[in-house]
């Protein structure tokens, strides 16, 4: 059998499935291949999945691979599991979740202001694999820091801590955290002034450790010889994807559904109409990640949210196609199934990521106020994960998204006008980490190429 040598052998370690893509560079940059097996996390090796996507791949293109470069990205391993504590919620706890949730973290517990020994418990209890520490604006309060550092330093567990907060306490923080031995990082102030969020360094760092800490779950130490680039979250590897179509195409957004989650991803300052009511800032990239609403592993709790009396009056064959529900439909039916509950989790999830207007009544008359992200001058939406880019039921799962705005008028939703676009060879993954770790300029060819209008 010849051998076809490729630029760039790329995997895409999901919850479920381990999707793999070669690409030429090149003058035209291309996907020569792409074939998947369900993840081997579980067989304590991921390589496993890898290596028979490989030789699928191989059989279908009729010659074995080499590769000059391989690379991967993954949230195999769930996600990074934290913890967040700030001072005032509203601001630099705030701050830190939209760093976190950008980051390809799971966070799962928050405080703020001044930590006492429940909270401690609490931690342990969780048993975090990353705790972010912030709080006060540059040059401002410092005193609840520095005592949630020392309650920090208490803590029997051995994890990295980033320090996010007050500039002026970083040194004392280290000092007081670098003493009981705890492993520290010092970033820049994801609230450095009122109104204003700075969540990208805590982002990098945050992927720093996520890339440590990946390797060394379950099934993923071997991956680490394979590849010649830093493993990068999934998540972050769309999220910047997202941002490369915004610099081609303008204010969008991507929604992806996987097994285990639904995650979106929105780059736009809004409207002005909107920036003007708005009474606390937010990022211009902005994540959310939706743990209860995904297609296989989360299915039982989409349904259970949709009602499953519904489901049952839709589908006489219910208990059947629920039992065989899994990432490969088996045919038409199941295939259908399925896109019921792809639809919710794409409406649930945007109306979870956008803010809302409200009313308050002051002693001058009624005033309208916006909190929360706003939607409302995204003009594309893009769809990627296995179902939105493969099934032919993808297109009408993104169109529910056109009615939300006049079923739900106080959400800061995307209009009826909105263009939807799916990520046709599902690569957003790959171009992600091809901008962010090879070249920007053939990452964003590659997305043009991908990227198919309804």
């Amino acid at each position: 059998m010849k051998t076809e040598k490729v630029d760039l052998l790329f995997a895409e370690i999901g919850s479920t499935t381990t999707v793999l893509t070669a690409f030429h560079f090149g003058i035209k940059p291309k996907v020569i291949a792409q074939a998947e097996h369900w993840t081997t996390v579980n067989e304590g090796d991921v390589t496993i999945g890898i290596e028979t996507a490989l030789k699928k791949m191989e059989e279908k293109i009729g010659s074995k691979i080499s590769w000059e470069k391989f690379a991967a990205t993954s949230s195999a391993a769930g996600g990074l599991k934290m913890t967040v504590h700030g001072l005032v919620y509203d601001m630099t706890v705030r701050a830190a979740r939209e760093a976190a949730l950008g980051a390809g973290a799971v966070i799962k517990y928050v405080t703020a202001g001044k930590m006492d020994d429940f909270h401690l418990k609490k931690i342990l209890s969780i048993q975090p694999k990353l705790i972010l520490l912030a709080g006060g604006v540059d040059y401002g309060e410092s005193e609840t820091v520095v005592h949630n550092a020392k309650m920090l330093a208490k803590l029997d567990l051995d994890v990295p801590i980033i320090y996010a907060g007050n500039v002026a306490a970083a040194e004392h923080v280290e000092y007081i955290l670098s003493s009981a031995g705890k492993k520290v990082y010092i970033t820049e102030n994801v609230y450095p002034r009122i109104d204003y969020l700075n969540v990208e360094p805590t982002r990098n760092v945050i992927k720093e450790v996520f890339a440590e800490h990946i390797i060394k779950a379950p099934g993923m130490e071997k991956i680490k010889d394979m590849v010649n680039y830093e493993i990068i979250p999934t998540p972050a590897a769309v999220m910047k994807t997202t941002e490369l179509a915004y610099e081609h195409f303008g204010d969008c957004l991507t929604i992806d559904i996987g097994g285990a989650t639904t995650d979106v991803d929105s780059v736009t300052e809004g409207s002005p109409e909107i920036q003007e009511m708005m009474i606390s800032p937010e990022p211009f990239a902005k994540r959310t990640v939706e743990g209860d609403l995904g297609l296989y592993v989360n299915a039982h709790n989409v349904i259970e949210m949709m009602g499953e009396e519904n489901l049952r009056k839709q589908f006489e064959d219910y208990d059947e196609l629920l039992s065989r529900i899994s990432p490969y439909p088996q045919g038409d039916r199941d295939e259908y199934f399925i896109s019921k509950l792809a639809t919710f989790c794409v409406q649930q999830g945007i109306r979870r990521h956008a803010g809302s207007k409200k009313h308050l009544y002051t002693p001058t008359g009624r005033k309208t106020i916006a909190e929360g992200k706003d939607l409302t001058a995204v003009k594309y939406v893009f769809g990627t994960g296995g179902f939105l880019s493969r099934s032919k039921y993808a297109k009408e799962a993104l169109e529910s998204i056109r009615h939300l705005s006049r079923l739900h008028p106080m959400e800061l939703l995307p209009s009826e006008n909105i263009k939807l676009f799916r990520d046709e060879r599902y690569i957003f993954a790959a171009i992600g980490l091809i901008a962010s770790k090879i070249d920007k300029d053939i990452a964003k060819e590659l997305l043009i190429n991908d990227v198919k209008e309804y």
